[in-house]
C-alpha cells in the first residue's frame, strides 16, 4: 500500500497494491497498521455506500461537526469520481483551499479526508458506486454542508452547473463565507 500526502498534507492518496492472475486481482484495501505508520491513525465505525445512476451527480460538500465530526476513507467500487476535500479548519494556513483527485474502480486509489474537511464528489461515469469508511456515525443534527458551486472555492468541477444532478439539501447549503466556524486549529 502506497500512501502519498497531497498539496494539503493531511489529505492523503492511498494506492493499494493489486495482485493479478488469470482470475482477476486481489487487493488489500484497508490495513490499520500500514495506514497508522503513514499518519492515518483512525478508528472506523461505519461503512457507507452510494450509488449514482447518472454521470454528473454531485454529492457534497458535506461534513459533520463535533461531537460527531468524521474522517472519511473513500474509494470507488464501480465507475469513477472527481473527489474533493476542502479545508474548513479556521486558523489553518490552507483554510478555504481544496485538493481534488480522480478516483476510479479501475485503479483502486483511495482518498483519506480527515476531520476538519468538507467532502464532495462528482460522478464521471453512469452507474458509479462509492464506498467510504467513517470515523464517527452519521448524526443528522451534526450534518452540515457548503455550496458545491461556491465560486470563491475555485473548484473546477467536471460538470456545468445547469447539468449537475443534486439533492435538494445539496442545493441549499451556504457559501463558505456564510458558514459559522466549525473547526478551529489551536
Amino acid at each position: 500500500m502506497h500512501v502519498q500526502a497531497l498539496e494539503i498534507p493531511e489529505v492523503k492518496l492511498i494506492t493499494p497494491r493489486r495482485h493479478y492472475d488469470e482470475r482477476g486481482f486481489f487487493s488489500e484495501t484497508y490495513n490499520r497498521q500500514t495506514l497508522a505508520a503513514s499518519g492515518i491513525d483512525a478508528e472506523f465505525v461505519q461503512d457507507n455506500q452510494s450509488y449514482s445512476a447518472a454521470k454528473g451527480v454531485v454529492r457534497g460538500l458535506h461534513f459533520q461537526v463535533s461531537p460527531h465530526a468524521q474522517g472519511k476513507l473513500v474509494r470507488v467500487a464501480r465507475g469513477a469520481i472527481f473527489d474533493v476535500a476542502l479545508d474548513i479548519r479556521h486558523g489553518s494556513p490552507t483554510y478555504g483551499r481544496h485538493v481534488s483527485v480522480v478516483l476510479t474502480a479501475e485503479h483502486g486509489t483511495q482518498l483519506w479526508i480527515p476531520v476538519g474537511f468538507a467532502h464532495g464528489f462528482c460522478t464521471l461515469e453512469p452507474n458509479t458506486e462509492v464506498l467510504y469508511k467513517t470515523t464517527d456515525s452519521y448524526v443528522p443534527e451534526c450534518s452540515r454542508g457548503i455550496a458545491w458551486d461556491d465560486t470563491a472555492l475555485g473548484i473546477a468541477w467536471p460538470v456545468d452547473k445547469q447539468d449537475a444532478v443534486l439533492s435538494e439539501a445539496d442545493r441549499s447549503y451556504p457559501r463558505l463565507a456564510e458558514l459559522e466556524a466549525a473547526f478551529e486549529l489551536a
